[in-house]
């Protein structure tokens, strides 16, 4: 079922370009940041003119924070990382999304923020099609 704030909703062209599309959980839209430095996926809650936390419902407020302990679970599984990093900043592109980031010690930032650390690793074709279908598979109840 379509909510009404979610009929206009789109996706901000620049998080669009550095991602690709995991799937819908119910109130978010889930992508894999194109850089094999780190397993980073974002969450956008697709809600229409979204841009703070705040402008959810306090049941969409509720449904994020679980959505975000799911998906920070599933990369804990997955990656066996040593910290979970969850930020929802949105100094560049003002759509509310967060960040859910496995980081390990020795990763190519470790131990500081990942933000412009180094230059974006491509994925192998192989691992980022395993990654995805395992993130589909464990992460999100809708595909795209």
């Amino acid at each position: 079922m379509i909510s009404p704030h979610t009929a206009d909703w789109e996706l901000d062209p620049l998080l669009e370009r550095d991602t690709l599309p995991v799937g819908n959980m119910p109130l978010s839209r889930v992508l894999l940041i194109k850089d094999a430095n780190y397993p980073w996926l974002l969450l956008v809650p697709r809600r229409h003119m979204a841009v703070e936390f705040t402008d959810l419902d306090a049941i969409e407020q509720a449904q994020l924070m679980n959505e975000i302990a799911h998906a920070s679970r599933t990369l804990k599984v997955l990656t066996d990382c040593d910290k979970i990093n969850v930020a929802a900043l949105g100094n560049v592109v003002s759509q509310l999304h967060v960040h859910v980031i496995a980081r390990s010690r020795g990763d190519a930032a470790w131990p500081r923020p990942v933000w412009n650390a180094v230059p974006p690793r491509e994925y192998h074709p192989r691992d980022l099609e395993k990654l995805l279908s395992t993130l589909r598979e464990r992460l999100t109840l809708n595909q795209l």
